[in-house]
This record gives C-alpha cells, structure tokens and sequence, in this order.
C-alpha cells in the first residue's frame, strides 16, 4: 500500500538542511537558564525575608533590590534567547508572578507587618489584608490597561514598605496610610507603568533612574538621610501614583 511506503520516503527524503533547523541543546539549555534566572529570585526573597526576621531591614531592602534587578533582565533575556519556543513546557508568566509575588507582597508584607510602625493591633490584620488583597490583583486579567498603567495600586508594596521605614509617620498615619493602599489595590485609578507607558517615557524613565539611585543611598546609608532626600523620594512616589489621574482631571489623558 502507498500509505505504509509514506513514513520511511518522508524520512528518506530529510536533508541535512532539515536537520539544521532544530534548536541546538547549547540554546535549549540556555533558555532554560533564564528559566533558572527568574526562580533565582525566590531565593533571594528568602534571603531578604530571613534578614527581615532579625530585623536588618536595610539589608532586607537591599536583597528585595536586587530580586529587582533579576526582575528587569530575565523579560528581555527571555526574549533575546526565544525561551517560550525553546522551552515551552516551563510557563515563564506563571514563575515570574510567583517570584513578583514573593518579592514584591510577601516579604514586604511581612516587614510591614512586624516593623512596629503600625499600631500595635493593627499590624497583623495590615498584613494579611495585603496578602489576600495582593493575591487577588495578581489573578486579575485586567490588572493593566491597553496603554500600559495599571488598574488601581498595582501591589508595589516593597516601595510602600520603602516609605514606611523612609518616613516613619507615627502609628496611626501609618496604619492608616497602608489601610487605604489595600483599599486602593481595586480603586478605579490608573498608575503609571515607568517603564512600559509611552507618555513621557524619557522623562519618567529619567525620574525612575534618580529614584534607584536615590533609593540604594538611602538604605546604604540606613535610612539615615536628609530632608532633601526624602523629599525627593517622596516627589518621585506622588508622581508614579498620581500623575495619571491628575492629567485626566487637566483633560491632558483620555478618560
């Protein structure tokens, strides 16, 4: 019959320019690197969170830094080295929102939680609230608009625990400033995308550069810094947070 003669003259007829066209191991190999990159930062969130419970919450800050960095190289590098056709039984969406969620809301929720900055009663329930609430944004489908902000307080909470040691407001500010985060975490306000929002991207890519520098003195030096700092920080932070609904009330933005 023809058709039992069809597999082997398929596989009779195969050049070495068919063969060419299969990924190497070299690059499978190297894409699942980037795989093993990416989970390197839960790693790191342990560090940070084991530096947390001695209450070295500098060196916390400085581990959660450097989870950001892997943050920002392994999206460009998995693109670089095609990870998703080269390794596509490994999800890396789903081990980077693991990772993001470690770095960016557990430990930091932690931290917060058992600084002491909160009233006493509250800090508990703070943290919970920011897990629970963080976890739900994370599942969210809609979490990102069409031109690149996010819906609500996109759960940046390590910036929010940042502050919190930065500024140290008294019990009751503090408390209440982390309680109206959570309760922004689903308002309907856009915040800026730094990176990714075209609209003044030199410039918020400039204010975000200041910020990273500002931010890594500042915990080298144990947030024992100057008025001046601060403020600047602070600035930065209002800007991220506000800047979309501020132009949308100027009629600047789009509703």
């Amino acid at each position: 019959m023809q058709t039992a003669g069809n597999p082997v003259n398929s596989v009779s007829c195969m050049t070495p320019a068919d063969t060419s066209q299969q990924p190497s191991n070299a690059s499978r190999a190297a894409a699942f690197g980037v795989h093993v990159f990416t989970a390197l930062g839960a790693g790191i969130a342990l560090i940070a969170l084991l530096e947390a419970v001695r209450e070295h919450w500098a060196a916390m800050f400085g581990w959660l830094g450097a989870a950001l960095v892997v943050d920002a190289i392994d999206g460009p590098l998995a693109r670089r080295l095609n990870v998703v056709a080269l390794q596509p039984r490994w999800s890396g969406e789903t081990l980077d929102l693991v990772v993001d969620f470690l770095t960016y809301v557990f430990v930091p929720a932690y931290a917060i939680a058992a600084c002491r900055l909160l009233l006493p009663i509250a800090g508990p329930l703070i943290g919970v609230g920011i897990v629970v609430t963080s976890a739900l944004y994370f599942a969210d489908k809609r979490m990102k608009t069409d031109d690149n902000h996010f819906r609500g307080f996109p759960a940046l909470w390590n910036a929010a625990a940042f502050y919190l040691f930065l500024l140290q407001p008294g019990p009751w500010l503090a408390t209440l400033a982390m309680a109206a985060l959570i309760v922004l975490t689903f308002a309907p306000i856009h915040v800026l995308h730094p990176v990714r929002v075209v609209r003044f991207r030199a410039f918020n890519l400039a204010l975000i550069a200041i910020w990273a520098v500002l931010t890594i003195f500042t915990v080298a030096m144990d947030f024992n810094v100057s008025v001046s700092v601060r403020a600047a920080l602070c600035a930065i932070g209002l800007y991220v947070i506000f800047a979309d609904p501020v132009l949308r009330l100027l009629g600047v933005a789009k509703a």
